[in-house]
């Protein structure tokens, strides 16, 4: 067993096993290590482990120490000189009309190397630029070219899925992919479908495809000859996620039915014809392939067993009413809703309304208002529809002392008609007027 820690250099990079030295180092601390292009700055990404020393390549580099606030410092300072050494190399490629293009820059820890990555269509004779950069920086300069893969890694991105490229975050090597992943994994094989922001094929097509090999393993091929049960056919469409085939039926050919990969019976894997001499089954045999699901669980029902099993097991009794209120379907209103004003009405009442007998009970409400005096204001005897009229009695005149001031109480006789008229004229609110005092007083 050997003892190593992972270290990254850039983020989504390859990571590589060193020798702490017995150092203890947590995940995310900056190292400072002793790699083959020389000192190197790191971020440790997994802590002291004991591995085998078969997955260890002896051997192994040393850790020099944990990165400091200087060393901090100076990795800052070599960012800032990467973007000024990526704009001059810009202007001299232009200069000398090379056809390349540039994609990064980037400084080592001491600073004495600085290495430029490009793509380029062919081959590039870029010696007249590596003797202006040597002369600009006064330091080793190294010009590398790079595929279009490797540059979509180091630019990073957005996929036509909407997350970064797995090769920027957590591919450590890039997988061969080739078309006939697409093929078994019955992709449409439209380039601009299939094909990355880099223009290669996806190297999520290599992710499934294990999956995929093994499902072509189980399922039958186009065009076999199978079994069903509602006959025998041929198949006409093969569904590998969801283990389904489509068989046109010798009886119903122009009809495909679907059916479960485990309900099939192969007679001939494959294009190919009918074998001689075969029977087909008779329909009760067939019928025995089809599988039975069973019936959906009542989860209310799954709750209450599972509730029931565990309070058996603490030496309790799970309460069964719930259960019999819900098979009875009994609902009971919730709160004093059902009792109040908005809740449903007593039995009483709907038989009252049912049979008619909530009429007189309004007239009962009613009648009090219309006997209800209103303010000091004489009431209005409603008028008859069609009274008799009778004659009118010449009454003995009375002397101003007898007579008694109106609004009082007592009114002429014969003289509701009248009184009628001169109550609809008066403004509504006024109370009833008094008579003008006698003229003896």
């Amino acid at each position: 067993m050997t003892e190593i820690i992972g270290v990254r250099f850039k983020s989504g990079g390859k990571e590589y096993y060193f020798d702490p030295k017995g150092v203890a180092v947590e995940p995310g601390q900056g190292v400072i290590i002793e790699t083959s292009r020389g000192i190197e700055y790191g971020e440790c990404t997994k802590p002291n482990t004991m591995v085998e020393d078969s997955a260890v390549v002896q051997p192994l580099r040393a850790l020099v120490r944990i990165a400091t606030e200087k060393d901090l410092e100076t990795v800052a300072k070599n960012r800032e000189k990467e973007e000024k050494a990526f704009k001059v190399c810009q202007e001299k490629i232009a200069e000398h009309k090379l056809d390349m293009k540039l994609v990064e820059v980037e400084y080592n820890f001491e600073g004495n190397k600085i290495l430029f990555f490009f793509t380029s269509e062919g081959r590039v004779d870029f010696r007249s630029l590596v003797k202006d950069l040597a002369g600009i920086f006064h330091t080793r300069i190294e010009l590398r070219q790079i595929g279009v893969r490797d540059e979509a890694k180091m630019l990073g991105g957005l996929g036509i899925c909407g997350k970064p490229f797995c090769c920027s975050t957590f591919l450590e090597e890039f997988q061969p992919v080739s078309i006939k992943m697409a093929k078994t994994q019955s992709l449409s094989l439209n380039p601009t479908k299939i094909s990355g922001t880099c223009g290669r094929l996806m190297c999520c097509l290599k992710y499934e495809q294990d999956a995929y090999e093994d499902a072509v393993k189980r399922m039958p091929k186009q065009e076999s000859f199978v079994e069903t049960p509602e006959g025998v056919g041929t198949v006409s469409q093969v569904n590998l996620l969801r283990e389904q085939v489509k068989v046109r039926l010798e009886e119903a050919p122009e009809t495909p039915r679907c059916f479960h990969n485990c309900e099939i019976c192969v007679v001939r894997n494959g294009k190919g014809k009918r074998p001689e001499g075969y029977v087909a089954p008779p329909p009760e045999e067939l019928a025995k392939l089809r599988k039975v699901t069973p019936p959906p669980e009542d989860p209310a029902a799954a709750l209450q067993s599972r509730l029931g099993s565990t309070l058996a097991g603490l030496g309790m009794t799970a309460p069964a009413e719930p259960q019999a209120r819900r098979e009875h379907g009994e609902n009971r209103p919730r709160g004093g809703r059902g009792r109040g004003r908005g809740g449903s009405k007593p039995p009483e009442a709907t038989r009252e309304e049912a049979s008619g007998e909530q009429k007189p009970r309004q007239e009962r409400q009613e009648k009090p208002r219309q006997e209800r005096p209103r303010g000091d204001k004489p009431q209005a005897q409603p008028k008859p529809q069609n009274p008799p009229k009778p004659k009118a009695e010449k009454a003995p005149q009375q002397s101003a002392g007898d007579r008694a001031p109106q609004g009082e109480g007592e009114s002429k006789p014969g003289g509701s008609r009248h009184r009628h008229r001169r109550y609809r004229g008066r403004p509504k609110g006024d109370g009833g007027k008094s008579a003008p005092p006698p003229a003896g007083q």
